[in-house]
């Protein structure tokens, strides 16, 4: 112990907190002053503090969110059922979905089902399982969609739990961003671009997996910003009793209690992992993200040892809660499987007669038989993850996804005048199309934007870009371990749905960062003007592209012109 720390831990309580950062030397001028505002400026910033606090902000942020979230119901529910028929990996999850609520497990189904199945006839699966290689929690919730709507009766039915939860998504994009920024203003443009990107769209009106991964993301994402204020105002609040009390800030700064903002964090991610496994990924990128807040709240605050205290008060806990939570619902999102004795390799214990170890009591015969068939049900799904590589003319490269080099096509038809949706008096052939394509401005704007974000966090130590950032990268980055030169596995741009909400947020963090360089300077209204123009171009590029993203009919060379790129055909 250095004898600065030695002299202070013999004369003060060691978990008493400390006004200064450094030994015993008089508190330098830019210190947080240990008083509960001022811990809290320090913390939390000024406009953090000042947001919400007049009428008129309070109602223009929930009026223009409900109005956001308005536009985005419209766009997604509007002639849900069109194409009225199984389009892409609907033709999997719809209906496993479907067999989840006749069986409580996905059955398998006969040769060519999809033409029965889009006619009514909704009952033609088997009494045989089907081998899935997604776990239950996106399956589940098609389900619950279609009981909303009474069973699988059209494709408003499939759709509907997609739907739903991507206005939910930009419901929660726009608290997220305003929260996240400060600012009601750019929490409502982050919500409107959310409302009216491509991807977003697409997958918000098809029943896949992909949206469901976002959604849960998004929550856990959300759920711990609201843990990182509630911490540190709860840090805020007990340093500034000790204060108070005439106490100073020690080699240690208290206990904040049970974190339930973390606890429901651990529980979306559970649940985003129910989806697909690449949930995982945010796991670990949004664990370490939170702890990372941990140890800045604590050495902002002026705590002596505040790695130390932070890795062993929050950092310890926040694994301790968190990770078994995350397996714990997992495993739970299983249920159904466990339940039901049809699900695949249910019995493959009993089957394989492989006993539990003698040393397991005999009344878990049943349960250690049932948790040994899933562990190895689950190394076969691990086997064909990895294995993965068949050919596939939408594959691409994550390399391009931030572009949107290689969009995924869902759906396509094309009619001479007189057939099928083709009127007879057109002039030429009309198209169909359901193209999981991003707004190429927005995107192509955000790519841009990245190096930016990168460049802002590194000057400026800004926590915002920094967690934007870590969204992006856990939702993209591992996917190259997957693709040349390290892997060969069969993936696809629509993968980028689960990181689009930060994607959207890291352009709006120029935009806020832009507003806050220039308020009450020159080019303050040159930057407002600016960023409104931008997010009109957007919502018109939206408007051009959006009966290519719902298989609206529209003239062949219309769709053709809006294929920019030659890899996007």
């Amino acid at each position: 112990m250095s004898q600065p720390d030695a002299a202070l831990s013999s004369t003060t309580d060691p978990y008493a907190v400390r006004a200064t950062p450094q030994g015993d030397a008089p508190a330098p001028a830019d210190v947080i002053p240990p008083t509960r505002d001022g811990l809290l400026r320090g913390l939390l910033g000024a406009r953090r503090l000042t947001l919400g606090t007049t009428a008129r902000d309070r109602f223009t942020g929930v009026f223009g969110a409900l109005l956001i979230t308005a536009l985005a119901a419209v766009v997604r529910l509007y002639e849900l059922a069109r194409p009225g028929k199984l389009v892409f990996d609907e033709t999997y999850y719809v209906k496993e979905g479907y067999s989840f609520l006749r069986l409580g497990y996905e059955a398998a189904w006969p040769e060519n089902p999809n033409p029965a199945f889009e006619a009514g006839n909704v009952d033609t699966y088997l009494d045989s399982p089907e081998y899935v290689v997604h776990p239950p929690v996106g399956k589940w919730m098609i389900a619950l969609g279609m009981r909303l709507m009474g069973g699988a009766t059209d494709p408003t039915s499939w759709r509907l739990a997609s739907a739903l939860i991507g206005i939910a998504a930009v419901f929660l994009v726009i608290r997220i961003a305003r929260r996240l920024f400060a600012s009601t203003a750019m929490g409502l443009v982050a919500g409107l671009l959310m409302a009216v990107d491509g991807e977003a769209i697409v997958h918000s009106r098809t029943g896949l997996l992909d949206q469901f991964l976002m959604f849960w993301v998004l929550v856990a994402f959300g759920c711990l910003l609201m843990d990182r204020e509630w911490a540190r105002r709860r840090l805020a609040d007990r340093v500034a009793q000790v204060v108070e009390a005439g106490g100073v800030v020690g080699l240690y700064g208290p206990p904040l209690g049970f974190r339930w903002w973390r606890l429901a964090a651990a529980v979306s991610l559970g649940l985003a992992c129910g989806v697909k496994w690449s949930g995982l990924y945010f796991v670990a990128a949004f664990g370490l993200l939170t702890v990372i807040w941990d140890l800045a709240a604590r050495r902002a605050a002026g705590i002596r040892r505040w790695w130390e205290d932070g890795l062993v008060a929050d950092g310890l806990p926040a694994v301790i809660v968190m990770l078994p939570t995350v397996v714990a619902v997992y495993v739970a999102s299983w249920a159904g499987w466990f339940a039901t004795r049809g699900g695949y390799m249910r019995d493959w214990a009993e089957v394989n007669a492989v006993a539990a170890p003698s040393w397991f009591p005999s009344w878990t015969d049943g349960i250690w038989a049932a948790g040994r068939s899933l562990w190895e049900y689950h190394v076969t799904m691990w086997n064909f993850h990895v294995g993965l590589n068949s050919e596939h003319s939408y594959r691409s490269h994550p390399i391009g996804w931030i572009v949107q080099w290689r969009p995924t096509s869902f759906f396509w038809e094309k009619n001479a005048p007189g057939q099928g949706f083709c009127p007879a008096d057109s002039t030429g052939d009309c198209a169909s199309a359901v193209t999981s394509l991003d707004n190429p401005l927005l995107w192509w704007l955000a790519a841009l934007a990245i190096p930016v974000v990168i460049g802002l966090v590194v000057q400026l130590r800004d926590w915002r870009g920094t967690a934007v950032l870590v969204g992006i990268a856990a939702g993209w980055l591992p996917w190259f371990a997957y693709s040349a030169p390290f892997g060969d596995r069969t993936i696809f741009t629509f993968y980028s749905i689960v990181f689009t909400p930060f994607v959207i947020l890291a352009l709006v963090y120029l935009f806020t960062v832009w507003l806050e360089h220039t308020e009450r300077r020159p080019g303050r209204t040159g930057a407002v003007l600016t960023i409104f123009v931008v997010v009109l171009l957007i919502v018109g590029v939206s408007v051009l592209y959006y009966p290519i993203w719902t298989a609206m009919p529209v003239p062949y060379e219309y769709w053709h012109r809006l294929m920019l790129l030659p890899s996007w055909i």
